[in-house]
Protein backbone atom coordinates (compact mmCIF):
# COMPACT_ATOMS: atom_id res chain seq x y z
CA UNK A 1 0.00 0.00 0.00
CA UNK A 2 1.35 3.44 -0.88
CA UNK A 3 0.90 6.54 1.22
CA UNK A 4 0.86 10.20 0.28
CA UNK A 5 1.08 13.08 2.69
CA UNK A 6 1.30 16.68 1.54
CA UNK A 7 2.76 19.15 4.03
CA UNK A 8 1.02 22.51 3.89
CA UNK A 9 2.00 25.71 5.68
CA UNK A 10 -1.43 26.64 6.99
CA UNK A 11 -0.33 28.73 9.95
CA UNK A 12 0.91 32.29 10.02
CA UNK A 13 4.68 32.63 10.01
CA UNK A 14 4.20 36.05 11.65
CA UNK A 15 3.28 34.25 14.91
CA UNK A 16 6.75 32.75 15.21
CA UNK A 17 9.60 34.36 17.16
CA UNK A 18 13.20 34.73 15.98
CA UNK A 19 15.49 31.81 16.87
CA UNK A 20 17.95 32.91 19.54
CA UNK A 21 21.70 32.40 19.20
CA UNK A 22 23.28 29.87 21.55
CA UNK A 23 23.43 26.13 22.11
CA UNK A 24 20.58 23.64 21.55
CA UNK A 25 21.14 20.36 23.38
CA UNK A 26 20.21 16.84 22.38
CA UNK A 27 19.03 16.11 25.93
CA UNK A 28 16.68 19.12 25.97
CA UNK A 29 14.66 18.40 22.80
CA UNK A 30 10.95 17.73 23.34
CA UNK A 31 10.51 14.04 22.42
CA UNK A 32 7.25 12.38 21.37
CA UNK A 33 6.97 8.63 20.78
CA UNK A 34 4.60 7.38 18.09
CA UNK A 35 4.57 3.60 17.64
CA UNK A 36 7.79 2.49 15.96
CA UNK A 37 9.46 5.91 15.99
CA UNK A 38 10.09 9.05 18.03
CA UNK A 39 10.68 12.69 17.16
CA UNK A 40 12.11 15.58 19.16
CA UNK A 41 11.99 19.27 18.28
CA UNK A 42 14.98 21.53 19.01
CA UNK A 43 13.69 24.84 17.70
CA UNK A 44 11.02 26.51 15.56
CA UNK A 45 10.92 30.15 14.56
CA UNK A 46 12.30 32.68 12.12
CA UNK A 47 15.88 33.60 11.22
CA UNK A 48 17.69 36.10 8.98
CA UNK A 49 16.46 35.52 5.39
CA UNK A 50 14.02 32.84 6.61
CA UNK A 51 10.31 33.20 7.35
CA UNK A 52 10.33 29.73 8.85
CA UNK A 53 12.96 27.46 10.41
CA UNK A 54 12.38 24.19 12.27
CA UNK A 55 14.92 21.61 13.38
CA UNK A 56 14.00 18.24 14.81
CA UNK A 57 15.47 14.75 15.08
CA UNK A 58 13.60 11.56 14.25
CA UNK A 59 14.47 8.02 15.29
CA UNK A 60 12.98 5.04 13.48
CA UNK A 61 13.34 1.94 15.64
CA UNK A 62 14.65 -1.32 14.16
CA UNK A 63 12.01 -2.77 11.85
CA UNK A 64 9.98 0.44 11.66
CA UNK A 65 7.70 0.95 8.69
CA UNK A 66 9.06 3.43 6.11
CA UNK A 67 8.02 7.03 6.67
CA UNK A 68 4.96 7.86 4.55
CA UNK A 69 5.90 9.32 1.17
CA UNK A 70 5.27 13.05 1.34
CA UNK A 71 5.91 16.39 -0.34
CA UNK A 72 6.88 19.60 1.44
CA UNK A 73 5.05 22.04 -0.79
CA UNK A 74 6.58 25.29 0.47
CA UNK A 75 9.71 24.25 2.37
CA UNK A 76 13.18 23.01 1.57
CA UNK A 77 14.87 20.40 3.77
CA UNK A 78 18.34 19.45 4.93
CA UNK A 79 18.58 15.95 6.43
CA UNK A 80 21.65 14.64 8.29
CA UNK A 81 21.97 10.96 9.22
CA UNK A 82 23.16 10.73 12.84
CA UNK A 83 23.26 6.93 13.17
CA UNK A 84 22.03 3.82 11.42
CA UNK A 85 21.36 2.93 7.79
CA UNK A 86 18.76 4.81 5.74
CA UNK A 87 17.17 3.90 2.45
CA UNK A 88 16.14 7.29 1.08
CA UNK A 89 13.90 7.85 -1.93
CA UNK A 90 13.50 11.28 -3.54
CA UNK A 91 11.33 11.60 -6.64
CA UNK A 92 11.82 7.95 -7.53
CA UNK A 93 15.61 7.87 -6.96
CA UNK A 94 16.78 5.62 -4.12
CA UNK A 95 20.08 5.54 -2.25
CA UNK A 96 21.41 3.78 0.86
CA UNK A 97 23.05 6.21 3.28
CA UNK A 98 25.05 5.73 6.47
CA UNK A 99 25.98 7.95 9.40
CA UNK A 100 27.29 11.35 8.35
CA UNK A 101 25.39 11.33 5.07
CA UNK A 102 23.36 14.35 3.98
CA UNK A 103 20.25 14.96 1.88
CA UNK A 104 19.28 18.34 0.44
CA UNK A 105 15.64 18.20 -0.71
CA UNK A 106 14.02 20.89 -2.81
CA UNK A 107 10.35 21.86 -2.33
CA UNK A 108 7.73 19.81 -4.17
CA UNK A 109 9.85 16.64 -4.22
CA UNK A 110 8.33 13.30 -3.13
CA UNK A 111 10.42 11.77 -0.35
CA UNK A 112 10.46 8.75 1.95
CA UNK A 113 12.97 7.33 4.48
CA UNK A 114 13.29 3.73 5.68
CA UNK A 115 15.42 2.12 8.39
CA UNK A 116 17.13 -0.91 6.80
CA UNK A 117 19.80 -1.38 9.47
CA UNK A 118 20.15 -3.72 12.46
CA UNK A 119 19.59 -0.91 14.97
CA UNK A 120 17.85 2.46 15.22
CA UNK A 121 18.01 5.04 12.43
CA UNK A 122 18.32 8.62 13.70
CA UNK A 123 18.45 11.73 11.54
CA UNK A 124 18.20 15.49 11.92
CA UNK A 125 15.74 17.42 9.75
CA UNK A 126 16.06 21.15 9.08
CA UNK A 127 13.00 22.60 7.32
CA UNK A 128 13.13 26.18 6.10
CA UNK A 129 11.30 28.74 3.95
CA UNK A 130 12.97 31.91 2.70
CA UNK A 131 11.56 35.41 3.09
CA UNK A 132 11.78 35.75 -0.71
CA UNK A 133 9.70 33.51 -3.01
CA UNK A 134 11.24 30.11 -3.72
CA UNK A 135 13.31 30.02 -6.90
CA UNK A 136 12.92 26.45 -8.14
CA UNK A 137 14.89 27.08 -11.32
CA UNK A 138 17.84 28.40 -9.29
CA UNK A 139 17.66 25.24 -7.17
CA UNK A 140 17.61 22.97 -10.20
CA UNK A 141 20.53 24.85 -11.76
CA UNK A 142 22.43 24.50 -8.47
CA UNK A 143 22.07 20.72 -8.62
CA UNK A 144 18.51 19.95 -7.55
CA UNK A 145 17.89 17.55 -4.69
CA UNK A 146 21.01 15.71 -3.51
CA UNK A 147 21.84 12.55 -1.55
CA UNK A 148 25.47 12.58 -0.40
CA UNK A 149 27.00 9.53 1.24
CA UNK A 150 29.76 10.53 3.66
CA UNK A 151 31.95 7.63 2.52
CA UNK A 152 32.07 9.03 -1.02
CA UNK A 153 33.45 12.43 0.03
CA UNK A 154 37.17 13.20 0.28
CA UNK A 155 38.69 14.04 3.67
CA UNK A 156 41.45 16.63 3.34
CA UNK A 157 44.04 16.79 6.13
CA UNK A 158 45.15 20.10 7.62
CA UNK A 159 47.63 21.16 10.31
CA UNK A 160 44.84 21.15 12.91
CA UNK A 161 42.95 18.07 11.70
CA UNK A 162 41.01 18.07 8.47
CA UNK A 163 37.76 18.76 6.64
CA UNK A 164 35.26 17.15 4.28
CA UNK A 165 33.32 19.37 1.85
CA UNK A 166 29.67 18.49 1.16
CA UNK A 167 28.40 21.31 -1.06
CA UNK A 168 28.59 25.03 -1.78
CA UNK A 169 25.72 26.07 -4.05
CA UNK A 170 22.50 27.95 -4.61
CA UNK A 171 19.19 26.28 -3.69
CA UNK A 172 15.52 27.07 -4.20
CA UNK A 173 15.44 28.92 -0.86
CA UNK A 174 19.02 30.19 -0.49
CA UNK A 175 21.25 32.33 -2.67
CA UNK A 176 24.14 30.37 -1.16
CA UNK A 177 24.17 27.29 1.08
CA UNK A 178 27.54 25.83 2.13
CA UNK A 179 28.22 22.74 4.24
CA UNK A 180 31.32 20.88 5.45
CA UNK A 181 32.68 18.79 8.30
CA UNK A 182 35.70 19.93 10.35
CA UNK A 183 37.89 17.77 12.58
CA UNK A 184 40.18 19.26 15.22
CA UNK A 185 42.75 16.82 16.57
CA UNK A 186 43.99 18.89 19.51
CA UNK A 187 42.62 21.26 22.10
CA UNK A 188 42.30 24.82 20.85
CA UNK A 189 40.51 27.06 18.36
CA UNK A 190 39.50 26.17 14.84
CA UNK A 191 40.32 29.73 13.74
CA UNK A 192 40.20 33.26 15.09
CA UNK A 193 36.82 34.72 16.02
CA UNK A 194 35.02 36.16 13.02
CA UNK A 195 31.61 37.19 11.69
CA UNK A 196 29.87 36.90 8.32
CA UNK A 197 26.59 37.74 6.62
CA UNK A 198 25.40 34.11 6.61
CA UNK A 199 23.52 32.49 9.47
CA UNK A 200 25.40 29.38 10.63
CA UNK A 201 24.82 26.14 12.52
CA UNK A 202 27.59 24.03 14.07
CA UNK A 203 26.38 20.48 14.78
CA UNK A 204 28.77 18.50 17.00
CA UNK A 205 29.50 14.95 15.83
CA UNK A 206 32.08 13.92 18.44
CA UNK A 207 34.23 15.30 21.25
CA UNK A 208 33.91 18.27 23.59
CA UNK A 209 33.54 21.76 22.17
CA UNK A 210 33.26 25.37 23.27
CA UNK A 211 32.09 28.41 21.37
CA UNK A 212 31.96 32.14 21.97
CA UNK A 213 28.92 33.80 20.37
CA UNK A 214 28.49 37.56 20.70
CA UNK A 215 30.63 37.63 23.86
CA UNK A 216 28.85 34.71 25.58
CA UNK A 217 30.45 31.31 26.25
CA UNK A 218 28.75 27.99 25.43
CA UNK A 219 29.66 24.29 25.55
CA UNK A 220 28.30 21.45 23.40
CA UNK A 221 28.88 17.71 23.10
CA UNK A 222 27.95 15.15 20.45
CA UNK A 223 24.37 15.63 19.27
CA UNK A 224 24.17 19.29 20.35
CA UNK A 225 24.42 22.26 18.02
CA UNK A 226 25.23 25.96 18.11
CA UNK A 227 23.07 28.53 16.30
CA UNK A 228 24.82 31.73 15.19
CA UNK A 229 22.79 34.55 13.69
CA UNK A 230 24.08 36.67 10.83
CA UNK A 231 26.90 39.14 11.66
CA UNK A 232 27.50 37.84 15.21
CA UNK A 233 31.15 37.49 16.24
CA UNK A 234 31.89 33.84 17.06
CA UNK A 235 34.73 31.38 17.55
CA UNK A 236 34.78 27.57 17.79
CA UNK A 237 37.20 25.56 19.96
CA UNK A 238 38.04 21.95 20.78
CA UNK A 239 37.60 21.87 24.56
CA UNK A 240 39.23 18.48 25.18
CA UNK A 241 42.49 16.68 24.53
CA UNK A 242 40.81 14.11 22.26
CA UNK A 243 39.75 14.99 18.68
CA UNK A 244 36.40 16.63 18.03
CA UNK A 245 34.41 16.88 14.79
CA UNK A 246 31.38 18.85 13.68
CA UNK A 247 29.21 19.82 10.76
CA UNK A 248 29.28 23.51 9.82
CA UNK A 249 26.60 24.85 7.50
CA UNK A 250 25.66 28.40 6.65
CA UNK A 251 23.30 30.15 4.29
CA UNK A 252 21.89 33.47 3.09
Amino acid sequence: MSFLFVSLCSFSFAQLLPVLPGVYRWADRSVKVNGDRESGVFLEGTAPNLDYLRIHATTQYKGAKPSPAHINKEREELVIVKEGTMKATIDGKTKVLGAGSVLLIMPQQMQSFENIGDGPLTYYVMQYKSTKPANLERGRTGGGSMMLNADSLVFKSTEKGGSRAYFDRATAMCERFEMHVTQLNKKGPSHTSHSHSETEIILVISGETEMTIDGKEYKADAGDFYFINSELLHGMRNAGNAPCSYFAFKWN
